[in-house]
């Protein structure tokens, strides 16, 4: 999960609550556009204090936040994110490959040297989809412990859905009765239904989950069932068949007239790389921005203009579009496809698009856990 094919394009905002202007808070960050980056301290400056790290090891992503508490929000310090495409080809053999493990083991370490220069105080470190699959995902941890000195802790799908949620409640808009997320990973992809969350006085406030399912496709898993590099409309329309079926038992119960439930007072929250990358496509960006990406909004007819566009595109054209790239060229019909799956079970009129998810979520959690921001109020 939390944006499983895509990679970090660019810097995380702020997690923080919404503005009364529906902005989403941000941090002062250098972009160092769509790929693996760096963020920088504010000005420059790393003062000390506490220190938390997040790590996110996905069936298409390794990402790393580093953070500290920063006013209601947090601050990111440094980061890193790398395409390790741990999951290749796990759906045929039920194994990590060789040559995806030393790709992991190659970011992880990066991972692990940033975490000792900042000097993390408190981490966490999860795997998702892929170690959860994996005949061999014990022993991959096991080397990981070995070689790195890092645990890596495997989510279930109920914590993945979670952490999300965690991340995304500050982009709800306080004026809906709800929202519609979804997280389009590499090997699954979760939908939660939300309501209102308001704030408590300790940091974001936490997620209002009515709703939660798991759905066992991601970007990667259905790319290597359908195929990614040529995508006709009739392959591109099974796959949304294929998702669409695994939906309609969660849209029964929380779509359309379920509980008499008024979906034009409902928005969609969507965090992945496909949705960034839909994004990007639409405002015509020649280079992943992050502070025009996170928090805006897509109407119904903004998403299908972009969707028939990249249909159109051939591979060779995927590849070229800065918003899109050879990394994930092969994947991002594939996200597309789930994207439309899920707007047929819960045609909504307005899409916020996030990007943030597991880290940000973790993060949050950490803190509020520790009670970083209570106690900043109460000296205050």
């Amino acid at each position: 999960m939390s944006g499983g094919a895509g990679d970090d394009p660019g810097l995380d905002p702020a997690v923080g609550r919404p503005s009364p202007a529906m902005e989403p808070p941000r941090w002062s960050r250098r972009s160092p556009g769509r790929g693996e980056g760096e963020r920088e301290a504010v000005n420059g400056s790393d003062r000390g204090g506490p220190t938390y790290a997040a790590l996110d090891l996905g069936t298409n992503n390794c990402r790393l936040l580093v953070a500290r508490p920063n006013g209601d929000s947090f601050r990111v310090i440094d980061a890193f994110s790398r395409i390790v495409r741990l999951g290749e080809g796990i759906s045929a053999s039920g194994r990590l490959s060789e040559a995806a493990i030393g790709r992991s083991l190659e970011a992880l370490e990066i991972c692990r040297n940033k975490m000792r220069n900042r000097g993390v105080t408190r981490a966490r470190l999860v795997a998702t989809e892929a170690c959860r699959a994996a005949a061999n995902g014990l022993e991959f941890r096991g080397r990981v412990a070995d070689l790195l000195g890092l645990e890596l802790e495997v989510i279930d799908r109920e914590t993945e859905a979670e952490l999300a949620a965690t991340s995304c409640t500050p982009l709800i808009d306080p004026d809906a009765e709800g929202v519609v997320l979804f997280d389009i990973g590499g090997g699954s992809s979760e939908l939660v239904r939300l309501g209102r969350s308001p704030p408590d006085g300790r940091g974001p406030p936490p997620p209002r989950i009515e709703g939660w399912v798991s759905l066992p496709h991601g970007v990667v898993t259905l790319a290597e069932r359908h195929g990614g590099h040529h995508v006709s409309r009739q392959t591109y329309e099974n796959m949304v068949q294929e998702i669409a079926a695994l939906i309609e038992p969660f849209a029964q119960a929380h779509g359309p007239g379920a509980g008499g439930a008024n979906l034009g007072d409902v928005h969609m929250l969507g965090t992945s790389g496909t949705v960034t990358t839909i994004a990007g496509v639409h405002l015509d960006l020649k280079r992943y921005d992050r502070n025009r990406i996170d928090g805006c909004w897509l109407g119904a007819g903004e998403i299908d203009a972009v969707l028939e566009r990249l249909l159109a595109m051939s591979y060779a054209e995927r590849v070229a579009s800065p918003c899109i790239g050879a990394d994930r060229a092969d994947l991002v019909l594939a996200g597309c496809a789930i994207l439309e799956a899920i707007r047929r079970a819960f045609p909504c009129p307005r899409l916020r698009v996030a990007d943030r998810g597991l880290r940000e979520g973790m993060l949050v959690q950490m803190m509020r856990a520790d009670g970083v921001w209570a106690g900043q109020a109460a000296a205050q």
